[in-house]
């Protein structure tokens, strides 16, 4: 198995773990470290919507949260026919903590798509705007 299979199918076991009771729509997602770590997370759904945490954000924080800060790929996965991008903040935070990241989409199958941050997110903030 490649690293990059590896790494899609890490994202799609943890799909398995997302907490969805409201949206039953479950992602996964797995973040490859510069050194060869895969760290995953799902997405957690609360019944205050707005406190729903996306698959992406969860993976990165959990690998910033133990002490990984260089990252080379994320893998992103949802059963959907077309590939799920990820949202508008996951797509911040991807940025802000791992820069032009890899990202992979999938489904229960497949790779659907494999993007940069940069094409997902071309005109980024950060703090060199700061």
């Amino acid at each position: 198995m490649s690293g990059s299979d590896a790494l899609v199918q890490a994202a799609r076991d943890a799909r398995e773990r997302a907490l969805a009771p409201y949206s039953r729509f479950k992602v996964g997602a797995a973040i490859e470290t510069a050194d060869g770590r895969i760290i995953t997370g799902c997405n957690i759904e609360n019944a205050s919507y707005g406190l729903t945490v996306c698959a992406e954000r969860v993976a990165m924080f959990k690998a910033l949260s133990e002490g990984h800060r260089q990252f080379v790929r994320i893998a992103v996965v949802a059963d959907t026919q077309a590939s799920t991008s990820p949202c508008g903040a996951c797509r911040q935070v991807l940025w802000e903590f791992g820069r032009d990241l890899e990202v992979i989409l999938a489904n229960l199958e497949i790779v659907t798509g494999r993007h940069t941050m940069r094409e997902l997110l071309p005109h980024p903030f950060d703090g060199r705007l700061l």
